[in-house]
């Protein structure tokens, strides 16, 4: 077709935008959504039940959050039955509470959502549960985030533990795992607390004496790297590497999972991979 008649038959049209090629990412199960409109931008097995680690806090602290009238500055003091289940639990991930001091639940929200602390978990499962006893209490609590769980249409998960550590069946989906992000990301106390990079903590000891506690360093290594605002890293033996996140750019927000990467490298390298992804699909 000559210039001339291209011109008066209108064929001169723009050209068509450049396709985003989808990414490889490494870990088994991946999923991201566009934050505001809800609308998937990425999916990789986003169905299939996968062990959760300690992503699984992320629901611990929407359910306290979640809690009518909740005094983030009411003081628990840390109890016995904690240390004991650490030592139990082989001394998993720590915010190093000690028996007998006064934390408030603020402080615990960090300690749990930082450097990940299961004593952190533990302390606030057997507050905000109900029952005579500390098991009762907190088994009562794994109920609360099952309900929750429901109530977010987070159709393919279980929890059986406040903190990830499990028997095997304790599990949920990049796609459930992003649901729950996108409902407690709008709450700015979590906000506030996942984005901190570190945080120290001033906790009232058994003889009524102040204590600053080791600052608590974050382990989601991606933060404020290309607008990530959190959320929560996870790993186990059989989990392997998992990371829900979430991310703004430009106005552009997205969030996503990843499930069973094969190692701390990977799983980072998926997540730049999937928020630079969503941010080219956005735009």
């Amino acid at each position: 077709m000559t210039t001339a008649a291209v011109l008066t038959s209108g064929a001169l049209t723009a050209a068509p935008a450049q396709a985003v090629t989808a990414p490889t990412v490494t870990a088994k199960g991946a999923y991201l959504m566009n934050s505001a409109t809800g609308k998937d931008l990425y999916k990789k097995a986003a169905d299939t039940k996968r062990l959760t680690a300690s992503t699984t806090k992320v629901m611990t602290a929407k359910v306290v959050l979640s809690q009518p009238n909740l005094n983030l500055d009411a003081k628990v003091t840390i109890k016995q039955a904690v240390s004991d289940y650490m030592v139990r639990e082989g001394y998993p991930s720590s915010a190093r509470l000690i028996v007998g001091d006064k934390v408030t639940v603020r402080q615990l929200l960090y300690g749990m959502m930082l450097p990940s602390g299961c004593d952190a978990a533990m302390a606030l499962a057997d507050k905000f549960g109900s029952g005579t006893t500390v098991a009762a209490r907190t088994k009562n609590f794994i109920a609360k985030m099952n309900t929750m769980a429901k109530t977010l249409k987070m159709k393919n998960t279980k929890f059986d533990s406040f903190d990830g550590l499990t028997n095997g069946s304790n599990a949920s989906t990049p796609r459930d795992l992003t649901l729950l992000a996108r409902s407690v990301m709008k709450n700015s106390t979590f906000k506030t607390v996942v984005k901190a990079k570190s945080y120290t903590a001033k906790t009232i000891t058994k003889t009524g004496a102040t204590r600053t506690m080791g600052t608590w360093v974050n382990t989601n290594t991606l933060l404020g790297w290309n607008g990530t605002l959190g959320v929560k890293t996870g790993s186990g033996t059989q989990a392997k590497y998992c990371l829900i996140f979430a991310a703004t750019r430009n106005g552009e927000s997205v969030m996503g999972a990843v499930l069973t990467a094969p190692n701390a490298t990977s799983r980072t390298a998926d997540v730049k991979k999937l928020i630079n992804y969503g941010y080219a699909k956005i735009s």
